[in-house]
């Protein structure tokens, strides 16, 4: 048998590889989320989109790709375990042969995000192949893994990118850090309402239970878009403006369901608003006040 013969390549170039392949990942998953990564400064940007990329593959095990491919939820379960088993290990080692796993990897060691933070993640990941149907204590849980650590990584990021040594961040920072994430997931939850119900059999918020309100709902994202709105200026300047820009997107949305009133069609925000959006943080103006 001929072996292929290849000049030596070392790590820079698998590093940049892999970070190409997280940011495919976010381009074609998410145009809101691809847009705010490009007002984002070139110190950060990169380890922000390694973080998603990983979170977003890991979604897709548990809501869908995984199911449509035929894989029974224990044996996306399995395959669940193994990607956290996996990053866990790389962020031992430095090195994972899965590219996505790989730029995690490289960004958490660098901004220092442990275990402490992918644990949670990954457990409230395998909370939506066995939970339908949450009450107040269990969408804590799992708003707090799902969203509020993936805003506590990107904190990290925000501090420690390009720094000689990781920085623990200040806790009215990284409170609104987890508030925004919160506010973020729980949009989605009103935005995906009636999919999550008829698609995936599950209740995130507790609608259909009477545990909640649709106005309660609202105006607990709304504080907390508020509180996180609060904590934006004091964030790094070459972060500030795609962090404005996020915030300010969700404010939009949260507006929008309000006025929507509850109709199932999803609620988006139309490209030329977007745009508007992100001209407005591009230009440094504060984060948008919640509209109640």
């Amino acid at each position: 048998m001929t072996r292929l013969r290849h000049e030596p390549t070392g790590l820079a170039l698998y590093d940049r590889t892999a970070s190409d392949a997280a940011a495919t990942v976010i381009e074609r998953y998410s145009t809101s989320f691809a847009l705010a990564c490009r007002l984002l400064g070139p110190r950060p940007r990169p380890h922000v989109r390694n973080v998603y990329a990983l979170v977003r593959v890991a979604d897709e095990i548990v809501d869908g790709p995984a199911a449509a491919a035929g894989l029974s939820p224990d044996a996306a379960a399995a395959i669940l375990d193994d990607l956290e088993r996996a990053t866990l290990d790389a962020l031992e080692r430095g090195f994972s042969a899965n590219l996505v796993v790989h730029a995690f990897t490289r960004t958490a060691r660098e901004c220092g995000i442990g275990e402490a933070l992918v644990r949670p993640f990954f457990a409230a990941m395998r909370t939506d192949l066995v939970t339908r149907q949450h009450d107040a204590a269990s969408h804590d849980e799992y708003v707090y893994g799902s969203a509020e650590v993936v805003g506590l990584m990107c904190l990290r990021v925000f501090l420690n990118a390009g720094m000689p040594r990781p920085v623990e961040p200040a806790a009215d920072v990284a409170d609104g850090a987890r508030r925004l994430g919160s506010a973020f997931q729980d949009v989605n939850f009103l935005r995906d309402l009636d999919h999550d119900a008829s698609s995936l059999g599950r209740d995130y918020l507790g609608l259909a239970s009477g545990i909640a309100t649709r106005a309660a709902i609202l105006d607990r994202i709304d504080g907390d878009l508020s509180a996180a709105a609060a904590v934006i200026p004091m964030l790094p300047s070459d972060c500030r403006r795609a962090v404005t820009a996020a915030h300010d997107l969700f404010a939009e949305l949260s507006a929008r369901l309000r006025a929507d009133g509850g109709a199932t069609a999803r609620v988006r925000v139309p490209d030329r608003v977007k745009v508007r959006v992100a001209a407005r943080a591009w230009l440094g103006r504060p984060p948008l006040e919640a509209r109640a």
